[in-house]
């Protein structure tokens, strides 16, 4: 009988390892499902930016009710809600922070008295800051 030497050598199809098309091909399809992802997480801050502003807005609303009813009259600007225009009897402010008047992409609310059909408009012009748009660049109004 015939004794089979082990050399501790490995096959070479034991030691083939990946391509460097296996590792390429790899790569991409890590590469498109991050992008994939990280896309998806950064939308997600947008449509966050948006219900922000979508609750500062009533939050402003109520605060110029507020105004109102301490004062018997609407604020003639936002910046009334912050400190105290000259003559305004009843006034128990402040209202609102500074901060309180930008929306979530730091652009000033658009405050205009008498509204259209209300008593006052509160708007704020979305993340590109100009009227009109569609998606996150679209007027978002108080109702």
């Amino acid at each position: 009988m015939r004794k089979r030497q082990f050399s501790g050598s490995m096959s070479k199809a034991a030691q083939r390892g990946f391509s460097l098309i296996e590792i390429i091909v790899v790569v991409v399809l890590i590469g498109g499902i991050v992008a994939f992802a990280a896309s998806r997480i950064l939308g997600g801050g947008d449509r966050a930016k948006v219900k922000l502003t979508q609750a500062q807005l009533q939050t402003l609303a109520e605060k110029i009710d507020q105004y109102k009813m301490d004062t018997g009259a609407l604020p003639p600007t936002l910046d009334a809600l912050v400190t105290a225009p000259g003559g305004t009897q009843g006034w128990l402010g402040p209202y609102a922070k500074t901060a309180d008047l930008n929306d979530a992409w730091m652009h000033p609310m658009l405050y205009k008295v008498p509204g259209e059909g209300r008593p006052f408009d509160l708007v704020s012009y979305g993340a590109d800051g100009k009227p009109g748009g569609d998606s996150v660049n679209a007027d978002l109004k108080f109702d």
